[in-house]
């Protein structure tokens, strides 16, 4: 059973983050892994480097502590892992993920070009580069609405199949009901934008969702089609959702500048979690392996025998 990984940020604890990762570590069976990434500091001077390094480094083991303090609270007996290493958090989390089932980590709700130059960018390089789904926690899921509901964003290519495999199984994990939901964007008149291209996008709608009844009968899955914006549709239905569930292609590089820009638009607005799952064979295979990570605590408490 591949673990569920959490990214802990030392400056801030995300609790809704991780109460969300060891939330799915319970439903999954699954090992808690959370880590904690100290980065690199470029100071002038070396003895402000050595100080600044001796900061973060204490707080970074208080924000482990108080995690797993949290989550022994929250479900005592879940097996868990922690590390602690040297390196940039996005790029540390990343190498981890082949071995995961899927990562958690908060948003910091930086600005656009924060998420995608700036040192302290987790989210979205993490999210382009993963080897695993990705959640991202930028506002809690909705819990009020019954039966619960998850949304996946549905285009037609290859990349949604892997998503609706996700959400189906989250669905199904959670006694959710699944969306599947198309956006077909408003635009001139033209060729395939009138009934018959209605038709299409049903068949292919359809076509998208196919053997989620067979292998998962108990989630109830509709099917629409919205027309409108992609990301201002997907934000709308994330007003009610657990979660938005969408795929990823290709390799978004060390930033994530080539992330989609649905992807990136819900990243920075939706109202529930927004989970981005990977064609399969894409990933963090972008010359950006960290050898040189370098582990400086690491406990791992096993599941309770018996």
């Amino acid at each position: 059973m591949s673990d569920v990984l959490a990214g802990i940020d030392p400056r801030e604890l995300s609790v809704p983050a991780l109460v969300w990762a060891a939330d799915e570590a319970v439903r999954r069976s699954a090992r808690l892994r959370m880590v904690v990434a100290v980065p690199p500091v470029h100071d002038r001077f070396w003895y402000a480097a050595v100080a600044h390094q001796g900061s973060l480094r204490s707080r970074a083991e208080s924000a482990l502590g108080n995690a797993e303090d949290l989550v022994r609270e929250l479900h005592d007996g879940l097996w868990t892992a922690t590390e602690l290493v040297d390196g940039a958090p996005a790029t540390v989390l990343c190498d981890r993920t082949p071995d995961a089932a899927l990562a958690v980590v908060g948003s910091r709700r930086l600005g656009r070009a924060a998420e995608l130059l700036g040192d302290g960018s987790v989210a979205v390089p993490l999210a382009a580069r993963a080897d695993c789904p990705v959640v991202v926690i930028r506002a809690p899921e909705h819990t009020s609405v019954h039966p619960p509901l998850i949304v996946v964003g549905v285009d037609g290519s290859g990349d949604c199949g892997a998503a609706v495999a996700f959400a189906a199984a989250e669905a199904s994990l959670r006694e959710a009901r699944l969306v599947a939901a198309w956006v077909w964007p408003r635009g001139p008149l033209s060729h395939g934008d009138g009934a018959e291209g209605l038709t299409d996008r049903r068949r292919l709608l359809a076509e998208s969702v196919a053997g989620c009844a067979d292998r998962y009968p108990d989630v109830d899955v509709e099917q629409v089609i919205l027309r409108g914006h992609p990301v201002e549709e997907l934000v709308h239905a994330s007003r009610e959702a657990l979660a938005v569930v969408v795929g990823r292609r290709g390799r978004g590089g060390r930033s994530g500048m080539r992330l989609g820009s649905t992807v990136r638009g819900l990243l920075h607005r939706a109202a529930c979690p927004v989970v981005t799952v990977p064609l399969p064979g894409t990933g963090a295979a972008d010359g950006t392996a960290s050898g040189a990570d370098r582990p400086r605590s690491r406990t791992d408490r096993p599941a309770p025998t018996g």
